[in-house]
């Protein structure tokens, strides 16, 4: 059938993309939408939402690895299947939830799930929830460190924090693999961030087979990459070429042209980065800040970097009060102070010069009233 213009969804087919996702809802979700009143965790990783019509959603939350194999996953759906109607989520810091409707359904689950061992069940109120993390080496092209496996190395160093509650408040942990930072680095409380030290490789022979010079050029925040000539086999070749003292090693200009490769065992590396967080229940939203300038990539289980972040979890465990966040925390008692409390060196490399930072002394909308303001 030919297409009409007067009629232009005539045997159009219309279907195509995901599901619209109220379908996907369980029917005790869909019922009360708008209606949830309170929630209460019943221990770690449960929680029961009431509703005001008196129904109840019971929630188990599980620990993902995020990058999952398609047999790992139908496991997933099997426990579903069996256990919850076939109805389950995903959280956006990779936790599995698995939601039934009535009490009785919630402790065959947990059998199931503690059966299967390698469903841990936690993530919930004042624990270190699942570390939300990018690609790292697995899948990403500008990564300066990795991160499944660093994810994998901390959390089997915190993971009695994840089972239980016994911090102060929540600890959210994130990983970005790099500072373009598809993780949520830049708002949790503890940060791992790879980072490249040395400025982008050029290679004179692929360049104009495989880039967009001007493309290259315009990707540079900071103006860095110019246009220049190289001789390549006796000829003289349009090429780029990089001001190092302006270079702040994003990799952009490597998305740009893959005749410009960044990464390094030597120069790339991880930073710590403390005190973010995107809730606004005590205070002002904040963004993390640097700590730890840089720990080596030492593979497979990033001893330095595990055992920084122990010691700054556990200094936080100690020293702060209930309900307050990491970044609270180290307000409260002074930067100086958490430096020398978490045993982090202090160095010139913790100053923030960056010539394009903030240098307003509030950036949020939230403000006090005082008798001056009419």
């Amino acid at each position: 059938m030919g297409y009409n213009p007067d009629k232009p969804m005539d045997g159009r087919i219309s279907d195509l993309g995901p599901p619209y996702y109220e379908n996907l809802f369980p029917p005790v979700i869909k019922a009360n939408k708008g209606k949830w009143l309170w929630h209460e965790i019943l221990q770690p990783g449960v929680l029961m939402h009431k509703s005001e019509t008196g129904d109840e959603v019971y929630t188990v939350r599980v620990g993902f690895a995020r990058l999952a194999s398609i047999n790992f996953i139908r496991e997933i759906c099997d426990i579903a299947d069996k256990c919850c109607d076939g109805f389950l989520r995903f959280t956006t810091r990779n936790n599995i939830e698995f939601m039934v409707d009535k009490k009785e359904k919630v402790q065959p689950l947990l059998d199931e799930l503690k059966a299967r061992k390698h469903f841990p069940v936690g993530g919930t109120g004042a624990g270190v929830t699942n570390i939300v993390h990018t690609q790292g080496w697995v899948h990403c092209h500008t990564p300066a460190t990795d991160a499944s496996g660093v994810v994998k190395a901390v959390m089997d160093d915190l993971f009695d924090y994840f089972t239980s509650m016994k911090l102060p408040a929540q600890v959210r942990i994130a990983l970005a693999c790099c500072l373009n930072m598809c993780g949520a680095v830049h708002a949790s409380d503890i940060a791992i961030l790879g980072i490249h030290r040395k400025p982008p490789m050029i290679d004179n022979t692929r360049i104009t087979g495989v880039c967009e010079l001007p493309l290259a050029i315009a990707s540079c925040p900071l103006g860095a990459v110019k246009p220049d000539k190289a001789m390549v086999d006796g000829k003289e070749i349009k090429t780029v070429k990089v001001t190092v003292e302006r270079c702040m090693f994003c990799g952009n200009c490597y998305t740009m042209c893959p005749a410009m490769p960044l990464a390094d065992p030597e120069g790339d590396g991880i930073a710590i980065l403390v005190g973010g967080k995107v809730s606004n229940a005590k205070s002002a939203p904040k963004f993390s800040k640097l700590v730890i300038p840089f720990l080596p990539n030492n593979t497979p289980r990033w001893p330095e970097v595990v055992s920084a972040i122990r010691k700054i979890l556990e200094a936080y465990a100690k020293d702060a009060n209930k309900y307050e966040r990491v970044g609270e925390w180290a307000e409260r008692i002074g930067w100086e102070k958490f430096f020398e409390k978490c045993d982090i060196p202090f160095t010139d490399k913790s100053i923030d010069d960056y010539r394009l930072a903030y240098t307003t002394w509030r950036t949020t909308t939230l403000f006090k009233y005082t008798s001056h303001i009419k």
